[in-house]
């Protein structure tokens, strides 16, 4: 008779001997940091000279304390995957040592660098002729390609080019998450369970496909060879496991996949590919298409110093139906999907004729900041033929708050007799920030704006200085910090005085952090916040094709002004290098179908590269459209560093151009839409065809999605006491 796995079926801690979300977290940092290049000469050093080396210091069941050892990283990693074969590990370690070689438990940072560090000792003592860690030139030859080298056991290299992807598989940010990993360790009971279920009433040989989740919790407890073993035999399920279970790399059909999905439901009637649960390949890209940038090892944002700054989390949104609704007008009846805050416009309709199923059905599948607070179901009924003019009937509501309480990471509503609703959702991981800089008022060398207002509140003192000023607006629309560029000194009077333009070494660029303070009768004038908390002033260079400007985070960005623009970045205090590249790069790179891209659109973003010992290769973390003054950075990017970054090249650039490529002359406010109507990279469709612009990363049509509300010619209506038009030609284009 077949039972439930652990406790009678009971999902609680004492299902496992080894703590499974503590294992997933530091097999993921593993596998983030492990080296790329491993290959035959990582398998013999992890048969000849590791493994006896384990067996000799512990490793079976009692051994674990003699055993706080951490082999080299290339042999640690071979070491995995073979224990992810656990059968023909298991074999293997019974007939050359007579026992189970079982891993260390060790969870935990400090513990793993002592392990390691112990183990250097040791290692050196045993093979003092091989050395512990493999140098970059080292792995040459060290290839997976590579199976036929000197007689390397080509049965585990080949377990290894099995594994050689499964760091891209678990890319997505969330995956990091602790409340992704309890909730795939409930899943993961559910899987094994299902596993005996099958395995007990079925005589034929069916696989099982682990989702995405369910194979992290797997991989994670068969790093642990003997607590697996003993686990699986507590729990009676081993043979099972070996009938019915499947390898991570082996093809499976789409049956095999249906098959999956129908005997979960069946058994718990819930879907099963819920929500940061990919199982197919497409899943897997628009997951990746989503969040497409590479987060830090290290959570650190460094701009939780600037308090007005509101970061952004992003997460994975699933919406299923499941049941039969009533014939009765529905051929006149559609739902109708929105977010409980934030981008109103958003309307996706779905008709009701043929929704009925037996099955759950994803409905709608999309990306939402965690400011969205939730998404709302309508019933509404069409009153003349089409979508855009109906009548609401009912609606039911799925909160992002509520469902982060759930263990399962889903809730369920009824949405009409007969048909029910299930959301599901992924952790929200904290997502790049996104700033863009729009026009406003000149202002003066104190911060306030040039107006009449300002003027009569002075007893008509006339305003010294006058400084291009742009108001920075976050993705929400909210004013976080003011830029101003110095362009003339002096001040406006009836008469032959006016403002000049400043010298080239005056022309500096300040970030002043907070809001507009504004004047009690007007909405639109007031006094720049005081804080000032970065700067950019431009230095004299001998060289006439260079342009070099200092910043006051301790860089020095030289643009270089040859046939090709390009740009260099220096900051000598920091030891990482940093690069500007022209164009959409790495992360941000998009993908045109062979269609090569336009080359004045690509060249208006620039990229900046960052090399960093958490990751192999480059990362991008910024990328800035100086034409739009937009930019996205990731959290551990100063976004005064950034805006400074975007207003240098923008201002730099118009003076190479002779002309306002930036828009740089506008000198007053522009429409924009209302903040909730499309709020910027609020929400997401996996289909990166979708007509609406707004719907996509930002950077796809950084035009259309960042324009203003105002149509048709715009005509420049200054006031005098600006200064006249010449003066800021004459100071951004000489």
């Amino acid at each position: 008779m077949c039972s439930a796995p652990g406790n009678g079926g009971k999902e609680g801690p004492a299902a496992f001997s080894v703590d499974l979300a503590a294992a997933a977290r530091r097999l993921l940092a593993f596998l983030r940091a492990a080296p790329p290049g491993v290959g035959p000469r990582s398998v013999r050093r992890y048969e000849e000279h590791w493994l006896p080396l384990a067996a000799a210091e512990g490793g079976g069941p009692g051994g674990e304390a003699a055993m706080l050892l951490l082999p080299p990283p290339d042999v640690q990693l071979v070491w995995l995957c073979h224990c992810f074969h656990h059968e023909s590990y298991s074999a293997y370690c019974l007939s050359r040592f007579g026992r189970l070689i079982d891993r260390p438990s060790i969870l935990d940072t400090e513990n793993e660098e002592y392990a390691e560090d112990r183990c250097r000792d040791v290692w050196a003592a045993h093979y003092p002729s091989e050395p512990f860690d493999l140098c970059s030139n080292e792995f040459d030859g060290n290839s997976v390609d590579e199976i036929a080298c000197d007689g390397a056991n080509s049965e585990i290299v080949e377990m290894v080019r099995c594994y050689a992807g499964l760091a891209a598989r678990f890319v997505s940010p969330f995956v990091r998450e602790g409340v992704y990993h309890v909730a795939a360790w409930r899943r993961y009971v559910r899987f094994l369970d299902l596993i005996k279920k099958v395995g007990c009433t079925t005589q034929e040989h069916i696989r099982l496909v682990p989702s995405l989740d369910i194979l992290l919790m797997w991989l994670a407890h068969q790093s642990f060879p003997v607590s697996y073993a003993k686990d699986m035999t507590t729990m009676t399920i081993m043979e099972n496991v070996a009938k019915v279970g499947l390898s991570y790399g082996e093809m499976v059909s789409d049956e095999e996949v249906e098959r999956t999905r129908a005997l979960w439901e069946d058994a718990y009637n819930e879907p099963y590919d819920m929500a940061g649960s990919e199982i197919d390949v497409g899943a897997v890209s628009a997951a990746r298409e989503a969040f497409y940038w590479a987060p830090a090892a290290s959570e650190e944002d460094a701009n939780r110093l600037y308090k007005i700054l509101q970061p952004r989390f992003l997460m994975e949104v699933y919406v299923f139906l499941k049941g039969d609704i009533d014939k009765e007008h529905i051929n006149k009846e559609f739902l109708r999907l929105r977010t409980q805050r934030s981008h109103r416009s958003l309307k996706l309709n779905k008709s009701m004729v043929n929704l009925s199923c037996k099955n759950w059905q994803k409905t709608w599948h999309l990306y939402c900041e965690f400011a969205t607070r939730g998404v709302v179901i309508e019933v509404r009924r069409t009153t003349s033929g089409c979508f855009r003019n109906s009548k609401f009937l009912k609606s039911i509501s799925f909160s992002w708050s509520d469902m982060l309480h759930e263990k399962a990471l889903a809730l369920t509503e009824e949405l009409e007799v007969g048909m029910r609703a299930m959301a599901s959702i992924t952790p929200p991981v904290q997502a790049p920030y996104l700033l863009k800089c729009v026009p406003d008022r000149v202002t003066d060398d104190g911060g306030a704006m040039i107006s009449d207002v300002i003027l009569r509140m002075r007893n008509y003192r006339p305003q010294e200085g006058r400084w291009l000023t742009r108001t920075v607006l976050d993705h929400g629309g909210r004013e976080c910090f003011v830029v101003r560029m110095r362009i003339g000194r002096g001040i406006w009077r009836r008469g032959a005085e006016t403002p000049v333009a400043v010298k080239w070494e005056d022309r500096s660029i300040e970030v002043r952090e907070g809001s507009w303070s504004y004047v009690a009768s007007t909405s639109s004038v007031g006094y720049a916040p005081e804080k000032v908390v970065g700067t950019a002033t431009a230095m004299k260079d001998q060289q006439e094709n260079k342009v070099v400007w200092r910043l006051s985070t301790g860089d020095i960005l030289t643009i270089c002004l040859g046939d090709e623009l390009s740009f260099q970045l220096k900051n000598e205090k920091l030891e990482e290098e940093a690069r500007l590249l022209v164009g959409r790069r790495l992360s941000y790179k998009v993908n045109t179908d062979g269609v090569s891209s336009n080359h004045a659109e690509e060249e208006q973003y620039i990229t900046l590269v960052r090399k960093s010992p958490d990751h192999h290769g480059d990362r991008a973390t910024v990328l800035i459209n100086w034409k739009l003054l937009a930019v996205e950075f990731l959290p551990e990017e100063d976004a005064v560093f950034v805006l400074l970054l975007c207003m240098v090249i923008a201002r730099t650039m118009t003076e190479i151009r002779r002309e306002d490529v930036a828009g740089l002359l506008v000198r007053r406010r522009k429409g924009e839409a209302r903040v909730g109507q499309r709020d910027w990279g609020s929400v997401m469709l996996p289909d990166l065809l979708s007509p609406d612009p707004n719907l996509q990363p930002w950077y796809r049509n950084g035009a259309q999605v960042l324009s203003s509300a105002e149509t048709g010619t715009m005509l420049a209506k200054y006031s005098p006491a600006d200064g006249k038009d010449l003066l800021y030609r004459q100071a951004l284009m000489t």
